[in-house]
């Protein structure tokens, strides 16, 4: 190929410079995260009249070039000038209305168009002055610093890594890219030209500019989500440097046949690229633009996007043996761009391994650390204590529970819950200070590991730890009163595992609850024989329920001044195949924790209800009385339990009374007490038991729908030998009377006690005295 065919090639090259960074998909919506919210760009009558003429440019460009009028080569120079320039304008105007962490993204789209419009007038000025096709250093490193403007912009696009070590990753896959399609160029647009020596360094260049296309194609398709919504702007882009791609390569095609001469049809695709950057400025922002959405989850890549900087890498293998000569020689830029390739992909497999170790350490960290406060969480400290046993040396545990945390929680919200967790973890980890390892289980669940020679007694660092969680100034200001139960257990004989020596500190830390929460206990073989024994029970007792255990006998309340039977308690018995009849007071606070008291409840309404209709022939208008737990007077369905029950067993509503406690009464909400209002309305009696026990407040016997008292046996078992259990049990007698409500004695026992509470004049009375607990068919008949 002639010299002047040369220069014609690399500098009618060097006139459509690469249009930027341009991509293939856009940077997804999601990973532009929350900041300030963009402003909505409206396109104003000059942006459109703007956009209207470049386009108009573009049209007039195209049908001079297919019509060939004269001076089609002026033409094209002038329209690709004029739509560099206002693209430039364009992406200016778009730094300055979007925000800010989209403005370096369109600051260095306009450089890159702002050095295309440059280059192109400088090729212009020279080709007029000087006749034939200029091709000089000037341009080559004008349209090569655009080359870097467009690639920087890519990677500040918003989708683009944020660590400097993710961006030269990026931009290393892009040069491998590029350097394997240089032998594949080689062998497809070279191969069987005459002039394909390329001795001059200035034809060798014309093969570098489509690699330097599809190196920022392939950029932006590394830097594009795989799964998001694609962002307008950057689809545009992605369309313009596919034009670019597919124009470089037809141009150096045409220069390597000798076909290609100004003014050709294919110069009207550097203006059309052009046009398509200055299009996407006008596209709006993205919602949200600060590019730290933490709510995203990032899903992984396709396996196509991680395989990207490496399937050309093949064809250059193979494009590298066709290129070599009959003498086996490889042509220099072909041997050249090799050497590079592996340098490139040296370097990209090193970045890889530091970005993997780095990714294991910070595994590591997610799998065995707290997030909130740092210390080892539950999977690591089981680890170290397994390891600490496997030594053979004392072990003892240390499990730590905060007292009343929830209620931080519930008063002042998660966020300030996981200040004070902080705050709090990091007194105790100074509280350990070396002597044990802490770690948070979960929750406000901590545990202190000690082992080894142990120069620190557990007891010892307990009272430390205590003493590191006593309220500070600012804790009083807010009301906030940090403190722990701890529960101590050393490993011994008596454990098989791990497991076995952090139950034996659970059941330590719950003892330190029960007595009265700031302190600690150590686990000894009575508490331990003890919670084994209330678990056994807890388990048997989910089984009574199912294999029909319980059951029920009734208490007869009785006239005091007739000795008529006016109703029945019903009280629940658990017949315990190993330990016998147990009473109520066995059994029922173990239901209450575990939630089967719901189901108890209900069994014993429906029994109870069915038990008063067998007697109703002995005694019309006698009724039944039936305890309730608070958590069943919180529930919704009471109502329809309790209509359920008489409905079944032919019951009138009033036949029924429930006794509540008091304590369950005064947590009421509005909701409950609504509820009992509606049982009231239904005809079911409502009864206040053991009353004068619990809060005994006044006000709110002016809430509660009652219709009945019954004074608590304490103090009727005192009368006759203390006069102020006279006057309370007097006092409670008239109240009831003012409030409308009858009263009924309980634990009457002796006939003083009967005569007492017949002086004082409560109408009926319940206890021993007039019949022990029996059968429903023998209620009233067992009396001493």
């Amino acid at each position: 190929m002639p010299p002047q065919d040369v220069k014609q090639a690399d500098s009618a090259r060097a006139a459509p410079p690469p249009s930027g960074p341009v991509s293939a998909g856009a940077p997804p919506v999601g990973s532009l995260s929350a900041g300030p919210k963009p402003t909505t760009v409206v396109p104003t009558p000059a942006g459109r009249a703007g956009l209207l003429a470049a386009a108009g440019v573009v049209v007039l460009e195209a049908l001079w070039l297919v019509a060939a009028l004269p001076g089609a080569a002026l033409v094209s120079d002038l329209g690709a000038l004029l739509i560099a320039g206002w693209a430039t304008v364009a992406c200016a105007g778009a730094a300055r209305r979007q925000p800010a962490p989209l403005r370096r993204f369109w600051t260095l789209l306009a450089a890159t168009m702002a050095l295309a419009a440059l280059g192109r007038a400088i090729w212009t000025a020279q080709r007029l002055g000087g006749g034939d096709l200029p091709h000089t250093p000037l341009i080559g490193a004008v349209f090569t610093a655009g080359i870097l403007t467009g690639t920087a912009a890519l990677l500040c696009s918003p989708s683009a890594p944020r660590t400097a070590v993710g961006r030269a990753r990026t931009l290393l896959d892009g040069v491998i890219v590029a350097l394997a399609l240089v032998p594949i160029g080689w062998v497809l647009v070279f191969r069987g030209v005459a002039a394909a020596e390329l001795a001059d360094p200035a034809r060798t260049l014309g093969l570098l500019y489509p690699m330097f296309d599809l190196m920022q194609l392939t950029i932006l398709v590394a830097v594009a989500g795989p799964a998001r919504t694609v962002w307008r702007p950057m689809s545009v882009l992605a369309a313009s440097l596919t034009i670019r791609v597919l124009a470089d390569v037809g141009y150096v095609s045409l220069v390597a046949r000798g076909d290609y001469a100004a003014g050709h049809l294919i110069d009207l695709c550097w203006p059309l690229s052009y046009l398509l950057i200055g299009l996407a400025g006008r596209y709006p922002p993205p919602p949200d633009c600060d590019g730290t959405d933490d709510t995203a989850e990032s899903s992984p890549p396709p396996w196509w996007r991680v395989a990207l900087p490496y399937l050309p890498v093949g064809g250059a293998i193979i494009a590298v043996v066709l290129a070599r000569r009959p003498t086996g020689q490889t042509p220099q830029l072909v041997f050249a761009t090799m050497m590079a390739l592996l340098a490139a992909l040296a370097v990209r497999q090193g970045l890889a391994a530091n970005e993997n170790l780095r990714l294991v350490a910070r595994l590591r960290r997610l799998a065995y650390g707290d997030q909130l406060t740092g210390l080892p969480n539950r999977l690591l400290f089981n680890r170290r204590l397994r390891m600490a046993l496997r030594d053979g040396r004392p072990v003892a545990v240390l499990l730590l529970d905060l007292d009343g945390f929830k209620q931080v929680n519930d008063r002042f919200g998660h966020a300030t819950g996981d200040t004070l967790l902080t705050g709090l973890a990091a007194r105790m980890r100074a509280a350990v200070n070396g002597d044990g390892t802490i770690a948070r289980l979960g929750g406000d669940e901590f545990a202190v590991l000690v082992h080894g020679d142990r120069p620190v007694p557990p007891e010892q660092l307990a009272e430390r730890l205590l003493g590191a969680l006593q309220p500070s100034d600012g804790d009083e200001d807010v009301g906030v009163h940090p403190s722990a139960s701890i529960g101590i257990a050393e490993y011994g004989p008596q454990h098989a595992s791990h497991t076995d020596l952090l139950r034996d500190a659970d059941i330590a830390m719950y003892a330190a609850k029960a007595a009265g929460k700031s302190a600690y206990r150590t686990c000894t073989p009575a508490l331990r024989e003890s919670a084994v024994s209330r678990a056994e029970l807890i388990a048997d007792l989910r089984r009574a329920f199912d294999e029909q255990q319980l059951h029920l006998e009734f208490q007869p309340i009785v006239d005091l001044g007739t000795g008529a039977i006016r109703s029945a308690e019903a009280l629940v018995r658990w017949r315990h195949p190993r330990l016998g009849m147990l009473p109520p007071a066995r059994f029922l606070p173990l239901a209450e924790e575990t939630g089967l008291i719901l189901p108890i409840d209900r069994w014993v309404i429906h029994e109870a209800c069915r038990a008063a209709a067998t007697w109703r022939d002995r005694a019309p208008e006698a009724t039944v009385a039936v305890n309730i737990s608070a958590a069943h007077l919180r529930r919704p369905d009471l109502i329809a339990t309790v209509t359920e029950a008489t409905a079944g067993a032919g019951l009138a509503p009033r036949a029924l009374t429930l006794e509540l406690t008091e304590s369950a009464l005064i947590e009421g909400t509005d909701a409950v007490l609504e509820r009992l209002r509606q049982l009231r309305e239904l005809g079911i009696g409502i009864a206040i038991d053991d009353f004068g026990t619990g809060y005994s407040s006044l006000s709110y016997l002016h809430r509660i729908p009652a219709t009945e008292l019954k004074i608590d046996r304490s103090f009727v078992a005192r009368l006759g030998a203390d006069d102020r259990a006279y006057a309370t049990v007097e006092m409670v007698t008239r109240l009831a009377g003012a409030f409308d409500l009858a009263v009924v004695a309980e634990g009457v026992e002796t006939e003083r006690q009967h005569e007492a509470v017949t002086a004082i004049g409560c109408p009926r009375g319940q206890g021993y005295l007039y019949g022990r607990p029996d059968g429903p068919g023998t209620v009233g008949q067992n009396r001493p």
